[in-house]
């Protein structure tokens, strides 16, 4: 069977404890799966050394790329530096902080033969009542107001084709990327399958992606889109 060529897409900011261990894993799978890969690492103007140690990393891994961010520009803006920056057939987009199980995503490799786009939805139990019902909360609001029909919009688990990338354009400076990339795509006609994966939540650093300022901007951008659709 054909063997796809993968670029691997880690947004990172302060990410010290977790930057290594991803990097470990993408290397590890993208071996198994290909001949031909790259890990791409977009620092987000880190402040904790993570982007030293992740230039370290590519000085003892040639398949390792990193892109600095000069000003911390959010998730959005990250994940896009990362995809325009990724060269081969499939993306594999994922946290630094280790959210799934590298291995449990393999899977993905077999099922994105007859899709474009296999996205991931949390199994398990490991995520605090708050982190649940905002993700409930924000998975219905999109399917109510835009249609689209995925169980976890934002699971930091997405293999897809890049071609993609070339059939639509992404605005999303903050979180909404996700749901923006899933409905642009859907849009165009791409396919899309869904794979369940035990999400795991992060045992260091901190996060910032259910603070009130994320949220906030996560709906100020969801508007912005609805705006674009609606009269461009």
């Amino acid at each position: 069977m054909k063997k796809y060529s993968v670029s691997f897409v880690f947004p990172m900011y302060n990410e010290k404890d977790n930057i290594e261990e991803s990097v470990r894993r993408a290397l590890k799978l993208g071996r198994e799966v290909t001949d031909d890969f790259e890990v791409i690492i977009v620092d987000d103007a880190s402040t904790d050394g993570s982007g030293e140690i992740a230039d370290r990393l590519a000085e003892i891994h040639p398949e390792v790329k990193v892109i600095h961010h000069e000003v911390n520009r959010k998730l959005g803006a990250t994940i896009r530096t990362g995809f325009s920056n990724a060269t081969k057939e499939l993306i594999f987009y994922t946290d630094a902080d280790l959210p799934i199980d590298f291995d449990e995503a393999r899977i993905a490799f077999d099922i994105i033969r007859q899709a474009d786009i296999v996205t991931g939805y949390r199994i398990g139990e490991r995520e605090s009542l708050r982190r649940k019902v905002l993700s409930a909360g924000y998975n219905f609001y999109i399917r109510l107001f835009f249609g689209l029909r995925v169980r976890d919009v934002n699971f930091a688990f997405k293999l897809f084709r890049r071609k993609i990338l070339d059939d639509i354009t992404l605005h999303s400076e903050g979180s909404f990327i996700d749901a923006e990339f899933l409905m642009e795509a859907v849009r165009k006609g791409y396919r899309v399958r869904e794979i369940g994966l035990h999400y795991y939540p992060r045992v260091a650093g901190k996060s910032t992606l259910s603070s009130a300022s994320v949220i906030l901007k996560t709906l100020k951008e969801s508007l912005k889109y609805w705006w674009r659709r609606r009269f461009s």
